[in-house]
């Protein structure tokens, strides 16, 4: 009896330590620490840190790390850097593919996220600009867009250089009567929406989805000649004979990638980032109360983490 005590004790204390060493799913994972890189826009911020706060539930050192967004593709393939959790399909595709062709960077499937970025403007301008929201009405209407630094052409406010995007190229190509100027940061770019809404001013700027801009603003997208991968590397397509980019942006997937070393340094963190999905109207909202509600960001995560237990456990199984 005494003996059977034991073993149940015993049994137990080991019980006990399997549960605070985390999930099994990682038991082999490495306990240096996965690199997570951090951007310049709170949803980025809210996908990645969902991420590295279920895998530290299950046992995983992370590390975050502030990079640049196309940038970040060269720490990528070194394996300085090991997991970018938002690379869209908008801006970011013709990057990722050249570096998943080196072999060094790995595609880990999609977020769950679609992605729409392109320029917008709040349907008030529509009655200045009644053409819209075909793209050829834009020359026609590009005082009403202007301001004194840009008059007579219009003014097109874009988002950090940093994202990409081709607006400028794209204005070119076009040969819009627009001049493009580029907001510092994703927080300047949507306070300046938020002003100039409030005054029903002109404005015309990079609007995207998962976002809560769309949602709280009347506006629609600009209508340019669809995407394809041709107006982005042939020139001859496309009503300028002589430039690429005389098109919209693509729409897609917000894609997950990783060091191709991943897969074998930490497998248990390598299956959750494949299983990891959030909607956009989920990202929305979480961006809403960040951006909106002045929430901090690290506690409207662990609000989703403690609200989602059974989904992110289905991550780390």
């Amino acid at each position: 009896m005494k003996k059977s005590k034991f073993l149940m004790a015993a049994l137990g204390a080991v019980a006990a330590v399997g549960v605070s060493m985390g999930s099994p799913a990682v038991a082999s994972d490495s306990k240096e620490p996965i690199k997570l890189t951090l951007h310049d826009w709170t949803g980025q911020l809210i996908t990645t840190k969902l991420m590295g706060e279920v895998l530290k539930k299950a046992g995983l050192n992370v590390e975050y790390v502030q990079a640049d967004y196309i940038a970040q593709f060269a720490g990528l393939k070194t394996g300085d850097l090991h997991v970018a959790m938002e690379i869209w399909e908008t801006t970011g595709r013709d990057s990722m593919d050249e570096a998943t062709a080196t072999g060094k960077v790995e595609n880990l499937g999609e977020t769950g996220m679609q992605a729409i970025e392109e320029w917008w403007y709040p349907a008030y301008m529509k009655e200045v600009c009644p053409g819209l929201p075909n793209w050829e009405a834009l020359n026609e209407c590009a005082e009403a867009f202007s301001t004194p630094e840009t008059a007579p052409n219009g003014r097109y406010l874009g988002g950090p250089v940093t994202w990409g995007g081709f607006d400028d190229e794209r204005a070119e190509a076009l040969e819009l009567d627009f001049e493009v100027v580029h907001a510092g940061t994703d927080a300047a770019l949507f306070a300046e929406l938020e002003s100039a809404y409030q005054r029903k001013a002109p404005i015309l700027l990079w609007v995207y989805a998962p976002h809560w801009a769309p949602i709280k603003f009347k506006g629609e997208w600009v209508e340019f000649p669809a995407y394809t991968a041709e107006c982005y590397t042939d020139a001859a397509w496309g009503s300028n004979p002589d430039m690429a980019y005389d098109c919209g942006k693509p729409r897609g997937p917000i894609w997950k990638v990783a060091w191709s070393g991943v897969k074998d340094k930490w497998p248990g963190a390598y299956a959750a980032i494949k299983n990891f999905k959030v909607s956009n109207e989920e990202m929305g909202a979480m961006v809403a109360a960040v951006d909106l509600d002045g929430k901090d960001l690290d506690a409207v995560v662990a609000d989703w983490v403690a609200n989602n237990e059974s989904v992110w456990k289905s991550w780390i199984k």
